[in-house]
């Protein structure tokens, strides 16, 4: 399959996993090389969440895009992928509001309305509740937007094949969609065409860039995390509909969907509004299943499907969902751990061992 200008070996996409194993300099190691190299049989890995600027990272042991040595560990993952026969693509990601200044260095907190999630941060000095961000001023956006081009660019000299525009799961873009994190009373807010003018323009700028057959975007319309709330169906598809149509002329690569319901008429009018490359994501809660796959794709639904916790247990999902054999279980108490343990550790399908368990 052809995306842009990415060539896929297979039709299953590794989703954005948040692991949490670049250390508190955010620089990829080995055990990242590892990690990534063993899944290369996907036929695209997208990268974790990276932050392109000091001020939006989100998480500890969250990779950045910022420092020669964040792109030198990073080099050494897409050499190891590429090596391997895949193809990889930085997420690019700014958290917004979801972080905390213990997490980003004591920088700013930015959103595009000074309203605080509800819940608690995990930061390096353990769990402290969400502080309320600093509204960006109209002035400040084309900053913003220059963060997400050089990061890209950086994505791209660092020996990724693309990246991946984070529009999705409550994070800066997203909350620019959402007419609840979003209440600004510029020409950045309040109408759906508004709200949807940021991530455009951003959108816009690192095709600009890097060329747009090498930008994904990835959305999540009505998921309904960390305050970004879409609960008007009508309102939701003015939002996107209108994000579409704007960036569907410049030919990205792709467009990555999570939504529970790909079937539904909300995601299939996007991809319709889209008119490219289409990658469905149904797994957030319930994981996605080798049927529920198999049928998006004979029911022709999109082009890709993208698994997240399917690929953390099995680094050789392809062969063992093509030849239908036993998966290894994620061990969820490892998701966001920092050692290799549920990170590297998945064994690969041997009929020997399958035969002992």
């Amino acid at each position: 399959m052809t995306a842009g200008s990415f060539e896929l070996s297979n039709r299953l996409v590794m989703a954005p996993l948040t692991r949490q194993r670049a250390g508190r300099e955010g620089i990829p190691g080995p055990m990242m090389v590892e990690h990534y190299s063993q899944r290369a049989s996907l036929g695209l890995i997208v990268s974790e969440g990276t932050y392109p600027s000091r001020e939006g990272q989100g998480f500890p042991g969250q990779p950045g895009l910022v420092d020669p040595e964040q792109l030198e560990g990073w080099r050494k993952v897409t050499d190891a992928v590429h090596a391997a026969g895949g193809r990889i693509v930085a997420q690019v990601m700014h958290a917004g509001r979801v972080t905390h200044p213990n997490i980003n260095g004591g920088l700013d907190l930015v959103a595009p309305s000074a309203i605080a999630v509800d819940g608690m941060s995990h930061t390096y000095e353990g769990k402290q509740t969400y502080t309320v961000p600093r509204a960006l001023e109209t002035a400040e956006l084309a900053s913003v937007t220059a963060d997400f081009v050089r990061g890209s660019r950086a994505a791209v000299d660092a020996g990724f094949d693309g990246v991946e525009l984070h529009g999705a799961n409550g994070y800066l873009l997203h909350e620019f969609l959402s007419p609840v994190a979003n209440q600004r009373t510029d020409n950045y807010g309040g109408s759906p065409e508004n709200r949807a003018r940021f991530v455009i323009e951003t959108l816009s700028a690192v095709a600009a860039e890097i060329g747009a057959d090498r930008v994904g975007l990835r959305i999540s319309p009505e998921h309904n995390v960390q305050g970004c709330l879409e609960m008007d169906a009508e309102d939701v598809l003015a939002t996107y509909g209108a994000l579409l149509d704007a960036v569907a002329p410049l030919g990205l690569a792709y467009l990555s969907i999570l939504h529970r319901d790909p079937a539904g008429d909300l995601v299939q009018a996007l991809r319709t509004r889209f008119g490219g490359k289409v990658l469905l994501n149904t797994g957030f809660g319930p994981l996605t299943t080798r049927e529920e796959a198999l049928a998006i794709m004979e029911d022709g639904l999109g082009d890709a499907v993208v698994v997240g916790r399917p690929a953390i247990a099995n680094p050789d999902l392809v062969r063992r969902w093509q030849e239908d054999l036993p998966l290894n279980t994620p061990d969820a108490a490892t998701f966001y751990s920092f050692g290799p343990e549920g990170y590297t550790d998945y064994p690969f399908y041997a009929p020997e061992a399958a035969s002992q368990n």
